[in-house]
């Protein structure tokens, strides 16, 4: 989870859906745009993006090693509230607000500008990446074994969300072509901008 990426966010607003109707749990898990990004040409538009990304995720790292990996799911929520639908941005603003609503104490904004925080924010989005490969995104499938390369698919793009049973059948789909020994892709091309509902 990068709070800023628009498709992990509605990402993460179906998977909430597919839990109220699949007897499955999503956790949430630190992934940053910035880190996987490093090295790539990004177009112009996406560069500062990258730098200021950084802020956001160390202060997830920050309050999951702090207060537990059971943070993560109110933090991010909050935090893609503010910078999806309220467009608050990346800045501190947004963040100390993002803390406050998950009830988190306002001094873990310090691991905002703090760059001690990379190497673990680093070995975070590593541990949830490298097992499904870089080419692929979230939601990565939680029963994947070790050892073995997980069932990742490149988050499914379909928004608006979809609600409800449409939700769990839309996983259930996923969830068939992932355990298909041999299946790797499945695309077509998309014909509008990110629908925040």
């Amino acid at each position: 989870m990068d709070p800023r990426c628009p498709w992990a966010w509605i990402t993460s607003r179906w998977m909430l859906e597919v839990e109220q109707v699949r007897p499955l749990e999503t956790r949430f898990r630190i992934m940053s745009l910035s880190v996987l990004n490093e090295g790539r040409e990004v177009p112009e538009k996406y560069r500062q993006g990258m730098i200021d990304g950084w802020a956001c995720v160390r202060v997830c790292v920050a309050a999951q090693q702090q207060h537990g990996d059971e943070v993560l799911r109110p933090l991010y929520n909050a935090m893609g509230r503010l910078i999806h639908h309220e467009k608050a941005g990346l800045g501190h603003d947004m963040i100390r607000a993002a803390l406050e609503e998950a009830g988190l104490p306002a001094d873990v904004i310090e691991a905002a500008e703090d760059n001690s925080w990379d190497k673990k924010l680093r070995a975070e989005h590593h541990e949830g990446m490298d097992p499904v490969g870089s080419e692929v995104g979230t939601p990565r499938d939680p029963r994947a074994r070790p050892g073995r390369r997980a069932a990742g698919v490149l988050r499914p793009r379909a928004h608006p969300c979809p609600r409800g049973e449409a939700a769990g059948k839309l996983w259930d789909g996923v969830l068939a072509v992932a355990s298909t020994d041999g299946f790797f892709e499945l695309k077509r091309g998309r014909d509008r901008d990110p629908i925040f509902d």
